[in-house]
């Protein structure tokens, strides 16, 4: 790439953040453009910064990158931060936010919007939370900023519901290769008594468009149902509190690490996923290359991601989704099937490819001309 090298500043604000998958998205990125950079050190990059608030504590913080240099600065946390001193902050370099929110006033900057759920879903959040991102994001069209999204899908819903004109907005998609080189941890499925291959897991937050409280619907009258094991949410500011009852038939684990997550996937009969909107949708992803059979949704971003490699239903007819549970519980053969299709679709995603194409698109905006 002709032209002076580039140099970027990435907005390390998220790493304060507890991580969803958003938060995972910005920190693998990171992980695969250091990983890519320490290989090849002499392209056309020539420094990535990762700008942190001073506040967050060092536990927080990707450990030891070898290209990449992180910094702490500023005197403010969270969105007064981002919004006053990053700008200053990064100075003359390409900015890259890669977690929903950028500043406004910095110039030369790519901004991941990963779905339009606030538009779409407004119950889903608190009025606060609402009125603030639909104000950022409508100030952020009227900059040179270029955007990123996770898939076409979620790019076409950023030009409907943000008016953010198509051509403006490149597709980075997520992966599961952050699961890959975990340990299993099995002591989670010790502790709650499950046995591998003896229950059902779905992975979700309480936002009702993840349409959890259908699974209760669908498995009421499959008396010979394996548990249902639900994984993932716990409470948050942002959204409007929603889900299964505390059924005896859901064993409820919230948050678990990464280990007992992978060790989740392993063991189950399948994943269910009935969630009505997804940017993208990693836990189906994720189920995939760990070698767990998908029944998702077929809604929003599912099939983009799922391809031909999951069992799909109605996010809106519980019947559809108890009827694949039965196809794959009873079904050795097809669970088999799926298991391999699931881990064929996983590798068509990586990390590092998805970091190759940031780095591209970095070169771009830099150097628009060339």
């Amino acid at each position: 790439m002709p032209g002076k090298a580039v140099r970027l500043a990435i907005n390390g604000r998220f790493l304060a953040q507890p991580i969803s998958g958003v938060q995972r998205y910005g920190r693998e990125l990171i992980r695969a453009l250091d990983a890519v950079l320490s290989r090849a050190p002499r392209g056309p990059v020539a420094s990535v910064v990762v700008w942190v608030p001073a506040k967050v504590s060092q536990d927080a913080l990707p450990e030891r990158p070898k290209f990449l240099k992180i910094q702490q600065a500023g005197r403010f946390s969270g969105h007064l931060w981002e919004q006053v001193e990053l700008p200053r902050l990064a100075g003359d370099a390409l900015l890259v936010s890669l977690t929903n929110s950028a500043p406004l006033l910095h110039p030369r900057q790519i901004v991941a919007i990963h779905d339009a759920a606030i538009a779409e879903h407004p119950a889903d959040f608190k009025w606060r939370y609402r009125a603030w991102y639909n104000g950022l994001y409508a100030g952020l069209r009227w900059t040179p900023a270029h955007f990123i999204s996770v898939s076409t899908f979620a790019a076409a819903e950023l030009t409907r519901h943000f008016n953010i004109a198509g051509e403006r907005i490149s597709i980075v998609p997520n992966a599961a290769g952050h699961l890959l080189d975990l340990e299993p941890d099995y002591t989670v499925l010790r502790r709650m008594g499950l046995r591998k291959q003896g229950y059902i897991l779905a992975v979700g937050g309480r936002s009702r468009r993840k349409n959890l409280a259908i699974l209760e619907k669908a498995v009421a009258g499959y008396e010979e149902c394996p548990p249902l094991v639900i994984a993932g949410g716990g409470e948050s500011r942002a959204f409007a509190a929603s889900g299964p009852s505390r059924s005896s038939r859901c064993v409820l684990l919230g948050h678990v690490s990464d280990g007992a997550m992978k060790a989740l996937y392993q063991g189950a009969l399948c994943l269910v996923f009935p969630s009505r909107y997804e940017g993208f949708g990693l836990p189906p992803l994720e189920a995939m290359a760990c070698g767990c059979p998908v029944v998702t949704s077929r809604a929003a971003s599912m099939p983009e991601v799922c391809g031909d490699a999951a069992l799909y239903c109605d996010p809106d007819r519980p019947e559809t989704v108890e009827g694949n549970i039965r196809l794959v519980v009873a079904d050795a053969t097809l669970r088999t099937k799926l298991i391999a299709s699931g881990l064929e679709r996983a590798r068509l995603f990586s990390w590092e490819a998805s970091a190759r194409k940031l780095l591209d698109l970095a070169c771009q905006e830099a150097h628009p001309s060339a």
